[in-house]
């Protein structure tokens, strides 16, 4: 099955979707891309074939599709919506997968919320009858990594490990360790893409208690290193879940609410930063 995935990555869209996206490549073995070149995308980290796109048009897509003679089409994109799905399916007769984190319509044959609340019952009337419903944290799309270091116990070295996403886009970051006490040795992680970054290196150049990371590729380690997580309310959670880790979650955007409430509901520290 020669498998597409249709997403994008930007300094104001973040990381997230690519990042999972990644996770749900490995399940197939025929895997291309298709993304959008935006300011602080991950395309160059793609591990796989990347067709870029010049727009958003969906007939751009469409074409792609025809040309290439995709059989799987995974979406995982807020700008494609119901109509733009049923539009593609008619034109190209493709299998669709529809990433979904807000409880909206899709014409899709599998529908994947991969968020801890989602319900199957939520998408009744919501999806296709034929749609198969995949939901919950039995389907989260969680790096290696993170498995491997749920196995481990490991030293606290840190008070704090803070971390609002790849980009950070409102720029909490420093707010947040700012508000911690100077007794308490803070991570900040992020990563290059963040359009605020050389504000955070000023800001922690100055401060002998936080330590700034830009890129890891040991963030299951750090945050397995931390007494206590401060975290957005995006594919962290599922992460930090995993590790059953105490953590706080901010909601920075619309479409983390749903885990947000859940998570209140739940016991769990929230904010809300929207």
């Amino acid at each position: 099955m020669k498998v597409l995935i249709r997403s994008d990555s930007s300094s104001t869209i973040g990381h997230g979707h690519i990042k999972r996206d990644l996770v749900l490549a490995k399940q197939y073995d025929d895997v291309s891309f298709a993304c959008m070149e935006l300011q602080g995308s991950l395309i160059d980290e793609i591990p796989y074939t990347v067709y870029e796109l010049s727009s958003a048009s969906i007939y751009e897509l469409i074409n792609l599709i025809k040309r290439e003679k995709f059989d799987f089409l995974i979406i995982d994109h807020y700008d494609i919506d119901k109509d733009d799905e049923m539009l593609i399916k008619l034109e190209t007769g493709v299998k669709i997968l529809c990433l979904d984190d807000m409880y909206k319509e899709h014409y899709c044959d599998i529908l994947l919320n991969v968020n801890a609340y989602a319900k199957i019952d939520e998408y009744k009337d919501l999806v296709p009858k034929f749609c198969e419903i995949r939901c919950g944290f039995s389907c989260a799309l969680i790096r290696d990594e993170f498995y491997e270091e749920a196995k481990i116990q490991r030293e606290k070295k840190y008070d704090f490990f803070i971390c609002m996403g790849g980009v950070d886009s409102k720029n909490l970051s420093a707010n947040i360790a700012n508000e911690i006490s100077k007794d308490k040795k803070i991570i900040i992680a992020t990563t290059s893409a963040n359009l605020n970054l050389d504000k955070l290196k000023e800001f922690v150049a100055s401060k002998s208690n936080i330590t700034l990371v830009i890129d890891s590729e040991n963030l299951a380690k750090l945050m397995n290193e931390s007494k206590k997580l401060i975290i957005s309310a995006s594919s962290l959670i599922n992460e930090a879940l995993m590790l059953k880790a105490n953590f706080k979650a901010i909601c920075t955007a619309k479409n983390q609410e749903n885990i947000a409430t859940w998570l209140g509901q739940k016991g769990y520290e929230v904010e809300m930063m929207i």
